[in-house]
């Protein structure tokens, strides 16, 4: 049986601690990306790549058919993960549709308790 790599990776991910709003912002993705691929059967390869340099994490454990070890010590020793310089601007956005979110969530759960009282 394959294994799923949305959920292989978010285990990974929770089990070395690391926050998904830093890794979003080191893969320079929006958190939304992140839980995408939490639910996907199948990754790329360069997006699981991705992630492993962002968390400093060798995927060749979990992806034997996908990445051998050298993969991941070759490029990261010609490209070491430096953290990107994230605007300001895309921080207060994040913030922005977090807020928005929960607002939404909100405004349900208030139309639903008016609905509710209302068939009483």
């Amino acid at each position: 049986m394959s294994l799923h790599h949305g959920n292989t990776i978010e285990k990974v991910i929770r089990r070395e601690g690391h926050s998904l709003t830093d890794v979003a912002r080191l893969a320079r993705v929006n958190r939304r990306s992140v839980y995408n691929w939490f639910m996907k059967p199948k990754l790329k390869p360069d997006i699981i790549h991705r992630i492993g340099r962002v968390i400093d994490h060798d995927f060749s454990v979990e992806f034997p058919d996908l990445f051998t070890a050298e993969d991941f010590k070759a490029k990261q020793k010609a490209e070491p993960a430096v953290a990107p310089v994230v605007e300001e601007f895309d921080i207060w956005k994040e913030k922005y549709l977090d807020l928005l979110e929960r607002y939404n969530q909100l405004l349900e759960y208030e139309e639903r308790k008016l609905n509710h009282a209302a068939h009483v």
